[in-house]
């Protein structure tokens, strides 16, 4: 019999990413029992087994809706049942610390794994973000005006993490999970309007797809395709112009010169500012374009005063630098 294309889908893009990596090695698979990463789990556990790879199922109970103790075991059975190496599930507590609560989960959930990460000794921890989600990021990131580095959405791979699903579909992974007899969870908060990512999933993508033609989303995903290059490429361009900027010569004073920031080019010199910002302590996920553009005016002069960052921090200027200090807490 052969193999269904949604099944062959999900585990193209899952041998694609363990190439090379050697036999007794540990993956880790995030799975939180829906369709795409149930579907990533079945694949993993093919593929890396067909590789002579560990595999170790994971699930981060999160504890932000009743049950969820209930539904990380419920998840821990499918990953046994799947045939996973080893599972594991860990609790977190999710604190705004000045974020929004997507964002605050997320901040969560990638510290619960990195610490799974570690204790399995796991050379890679695979994630089940699909088509459909990098053409929502795009989407989002353009409707917000956040510039290239949201159009680039989410990379295919980072430090020890890996999106395997990039090119798959969510209704591939949803008929994957059908064909091999998987029963996926259906997240309540994949249907609540309150969320802007469940708007633009139900609403707004398919309006453009109506009105447009079919094809929206995989052009938002294409795209970020596109722009990923270019992004990398001046991202390590500003990664070694601040290294250059912070040299032993060049820390003789706190901050930035502003002299030598004038000297490169402003889609450089945004990166170098941004790259400063999040040393200073800015948060990385609320650190959007408009932050770094009062940022590259500041340095410019041309604006006064100080920009105040998410993460509590400012910026001003100060005997030609650019500096970074804590945002008075107002009393």
């Amino acid at each position: 019999m052969a193999l269904h294309p949604s099944v062959a889908a999900c585990r193209r893009g899952v041998r694609g990413v363990l190439a090379g990596i050697e036999p007794g090695d540990a993956v880790l698979v995030a799975c939180s029992g829906g369709a795409d990463s149930l579907a990533l789990a079945a694949a993993t556990v093919f593929e890396g087994h067909k590789a002579g790879l560990r595999v170790i199922g994971a699930t981060v109970d999160h504890g932000l809706q009743p049950g969820s103790a209930d539904q990380a075991a419920r998840v821990i059975g499918q990953l046994a049942e799947l045939g996973v190496d080893e599972t594991a599930t860990i609790r977190v507590e999710v604190h705004g610390g000045g974020q929004g609560p997507e964002a605050a989960a997320r901040r969560a959930r990638y510290d619960a794994l990195e610490q799974l990460r570690e204790h399995f000794g796991a050379v890679l921890v695979l994630l089940g973000h699909t088509r459909d989600d990098q053409a929502e990021t795009v989407l989002l990131g353009l409707a917000r005006g956040s510039g290239a580095r949201s159009l680039a959405g989410m990379r295919r791979a980072f430090d020890h993490y890996a999106r395997p699903l990039l090119d798959v579909t969510r209704d591939d992974t949803l008929t994957a999970c059908q064909v091999e007899g998987l029963a996926p969870w259906d997240d309540p908060h994949n249907d609540d309007p309150g969320y802007a990512r469940v708007r633009v999933r139900r609403t707004v993508l398919p309006v453009l797809e109506e009105n447009l033609g079919p094809g929206v989303a995989a052009a938002l995903a294409r795209t970020a395709d596109q722009v990923r290059d270019d992004v990398e490429a001046l991202d390590a361009l500003a990664r070694t112009a601040y290294d250059d900027l912070r040299t032993p010569a060049a820390r003789g004073a706190e901050g930035l010169p502003l002299d030598r920031l004038h000297d490169l080019h402003r889609a450089v010199a945004s990166r170098v500012l941004r790259l400063a910002a999040l040393d200073a302590g800015a948060i990385d996920s609320e650190l959007f374009h408009v932050h770094v553009r009062a940022l590259v005016d500041l340095a410019a002069g041309l604006a006064d005063g100080e920009v105040q960052l998410p993460g509590h921090v400012s910026a001003y200027r100060e005997s030609g630098r650019l500096r970074f200090r804590p945002t008075p807490v107002p009393r």
